[in-house]
Protein backbone atom coordinates (compact mmCIF):
# COMPACT_ATOMS: atom_id res chain seq x y z
CA UNK A 1 0.00 0.00 0.00
CA UNK A 2 1.19 3.46 -1.01
CA UNK A 3 1.08 6.66 1.35
CA UNK A 4 0.30 9.36 -0.88
CA UNK A 5 0.49 12.95 -0.23
CA UNK A 6 -1.84 16.02 -1.06
CA UNK A 7 0.55 16.84 -4.44
CA UNK A 8 -0.61 13.31 -5.87
CA UNK A 9 -4.69 12.87 -4.13
CA UNK A 10 -6.33 14.43 -6.28
CA UNK A 11 -5.41 12.39 -9.06
CA UNK A 12 -5.26 9.39 -7.39
CA UNK A 13 -8.92 9.64 -5.91
CA UNK A 14 -10.50 9.66 -9.50
CA UNK A 15 -9.23 6.20 -10.69
CA UNK A 16 -12.24 3.72 -10.33
CA UNK A 17 -12.84 2.70 -6.47
CA UNK A 18 -10.67 4.16 -3.97
CA UNK A 19 -10.19 3.37 -0.33
CA UNK A 20 -8.12 6.63 1.56
CA UNK A 21 -6.90 5.56 5.16
CA UNK A 22 -6.29 8.25 6.87
CA UNK A 23 -3.43 7.33 9.61
CA UNK A 24 -0.51 8.33 11.91
CA UNK A 25 2.50 6.67 12.69
CA UNK A 26 1.47 6.70 16.57
CA UNK A 27 -1.63 5.57 16.14
CA UNK A 28 -2.24 1.95 17.65
CA UNK A 29 -5.53 1.39 16.16
CA UNK A 30 -4.07 2.39 12.83
CA UNK A 31 -1.32 -0.03 13.44
CA UNK A 32 -3.74 -3.09 13.83
CA UNK A 33 -5.73 -1.83 10.78
CA UNK A 34 -2.74 -1.98 8.18
CA UNK A 35 -2.91 -5.95 7.91
CA UNK A 36 -6.47 -5.85 7.00
CA UNK A 37 -5.69 -3.42 4.32
CA UNK A 38 -2.89 -5.17 2.80
CA UNK A 39 -4.97 -8.53 3.16
CA UNK A 40 -8.00 -6.52 1.38
CA UNK A 41 -5.50 -5.07 -1.10
CA UNK A 42 -4.43 -8.50 -2.19
CA UNK A 43 -8.20 -10.10 -2.81
CA UNK A 44 -9.88 -6.67 -4.16
CA UNK A 45 -7.40 -5.97 -7.10
CA UNK A 46 -9.90 -3.63 -8.89
CA UNK A 47 -10.09 -1.50 -6.18
CA UNK A 48 -7.20 0.64 -5.30
CA UNK A 49 -6.16 1.52 -1.37
CA UNK A 50 -3.77 4.20 -0.25
CA UNK A 51 -2.65 5.86 3.13
CA UNK A 52 -2.41 9.59 4.40
CA UNK A 53 -0.69 10.39 7.32
CA UNK A 54 -2.32 12.79 8.51
CA UNK A 55 1.25 14.29 10.82
CA UNK A 56 2.14 15.09 6.93
CA UNK A 57 -0.77 16.04 5.76
CA UNK A 58 -2.87 17.77 8.20
CA UNK A 59 -4.58 20.40 5.33
CA UNK A 60 -5.71 17.29 3.65
CA UNK A 61 -6.99 15.57 6.27
CA UNK A 62 -8.37 18.89 7.09
CA UNK A 63 -10.28 19.01 3.58
CA UNK A 64 -12.09 15.86 4.72
CA UNK A 65 -13.17 16.99 8.53
CA UNK A 66 -10.56 14.06 9.48
CA UNK A 67 -11.17 14.62 13.83
CA UNK A 68 -10.32 10.42 14.52
CA UNK A 69 -7.83 7.98 13.31
CA UNK A 70 -7.91 5.42 11.44
CA UNK A 71 -10.44 7.56 9.04
CA UNK A 72 -11.33 5.38 5.97
CA UNK A 73 -13.09 7.52 2.78
CA UNK A 74 -14.36 5.67 -0.12
CA UNK A 75 -14.55 7.37 -3.18
CA UNK A 76 -16.06 6.52 -6.69
CA UNK A 77 -14.43 8.28 -9.39
CA UNK A 78 -13.62 11.34 -7.41
CA UNK A 79 -16.42 11.98 -5.26
CA UNK A 80 -16.54 10.48 -1.22
CA UNK A 81 -19.38 8.30 -1.49
CA UNK A 82 -18.77 6.26 1.90
CA UNK A 83 -16.94 6.46 5.49
CA UNK A 84 -15.83 4.45 8.02
CA UNK A 85 -14.35 5.79 11.32
CA UNK A 86 -11.70 3.69 13.72
CA UNK A 87 -10.81 0.04 13.43
CA UNK A 88 -13.00 -1.96 11.46
CA UNK A 89 -13.21 -5.73 9.93
CA UNK A 90 -11.97 -6.50 6.08
CA UNK A 91 -15.61 -8.25 6.06
CA UNK A 92 -17.35 -5.17 7.03
CA UNK A 93 -14.28 -3.01 4.47
CA UNK A 94 -15.10 -5.39 1.75
CA UNK A 95 -18.88 -4.86 2.03
CA UNK A 96 -18.54 -1.44 1.36
CA UNK A 97 -16.18 -1.54 -1.23
CA UNK A 98 -18.39 -3.92 -3.64
CA UNK A 99 -21.36 -2.12 -2.99
CA UNK A 100 -19.61 0.80 -4.83
CA UNK A 101 -18.17 -1.74 -7.49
Amino acid sequence: MKIITEKEFDDVIKSGVVLVDFFANWCGPCKMLTPVLEDLSASMPNVTIVKVDVDNDGALAGRYGIQSIPNLIIFKDGRAVDQVVGFTSKGELQNKLEAHL
